[in-house]
């Protein structure tokens, strides 16, 4: 390749270019020089990292981005205070994507609340149907759900204009961890880390690797720590769901 590292951004390409902590030594992944991983959900339970202290990879080194659930659980209930049911839409060829919803059983449980997932396109292994999306947004609707959580997808990112319109055509507004989803389609709020702060983060980490000669293996997962409210009021308006004031004191609104 001639590169003297590799930056890679998202879940789905770091799994596909770096493979997983057992795929070390593999020739189909990279392995001769140091890889940055940015954007991935969850690198410890897809197995990109092992852990907060290091990727447990010497040529592997990465940053972590996401809000803790149950911060977003939170943000929706003081949104919405009657909340007691979340839907999720996800695909089940991402590993991400199943993930989240693991997580979301689970702190259900703890935080009281019922989920409803729903898999985008069962059965199939290649890339889901769009034309699927609406209907399954549909089914979420029908199920009595009271808020949609975008867990984690590369392909509903893809395709948010899609799952967006469908889910305020349904009267169901939605949290989005990719603020893009709020600025540029129809999600209704995102608490995340801004896009510029975990590309610096991110940054950082290949500075300390090509400048300063640092192993990528003995650095730390580097976390952001800053995160952002950012509200769509026109989708707020459609739903006649407004966050509280205390979000909007604090958000970036978008109107």
């Amino acid at each position: 390749m001639g590169a003297d590292l590799v930056a890679i951004y998202g879940t789905s390409v770091t799994l596909g270019i770096l493979g997983r902590k057992t795929d070390d030594g593999n020739t189909q992944f990279i392995n001769g020089i140091p890889g940055v991983f940015w954007y991935v959900a969850d690198p410890f339970g897809t197995g990109i990292a092992e852990s907060f202290e290091g990727s447990g990879r010497p040529h592997i080194a990465g940053t972590f981005n996401r809000v803790p659930e149950e911060v977003n659980i939170r943000t929706i209930r003081s949104i919405k205070p009657s909340f007691q049911h979340l839907g999720i839409l996800y695909n089940g060829n991402e590993r991400n994507s199943l993930i989240k919803v693991e997580e979301h059983r689970a702190l259900s449980q703890e935080m009281g609340y019922e989920l409803t997932a729903i898999e985008l396109d069962p059965g199939n292994t290649g890339a889901p149907n769009p034309a699927l999306i609406p209907v399954r947004m549909k089914e979420l609707s029908e199920a009595d759900v009271d808020f949609i959580y975008l867990g984690s997808s590369s392909y509903l990112r893809i395709h948010a204009d899609a799952f967006t319109n469908a889910a305020v055509e349904n009267g169901l507004p939605v949290l989005s961890p990719y603020e893009e989803m709020i600025r540029e389609n129809q999600a209704l709020v995102s608490i995340a880390a801004r896009a510029y702060d975990v590309g610096r983060v991110a940054a950082e980490q290949v500075l300390k690797i090509l400048r300063d000669g640092d192993t990528p293996g003995d650095l730390p997962i580097a976390r952001v720590t800053d995160f952002a409210y950012v509200v769509n009021m026109e989708v707020a308006r459609k739903l006649g769901i407004f966050p509280s004031v205390e979000i909007l004191q604090v958000a970036e609104t978008i109107k």
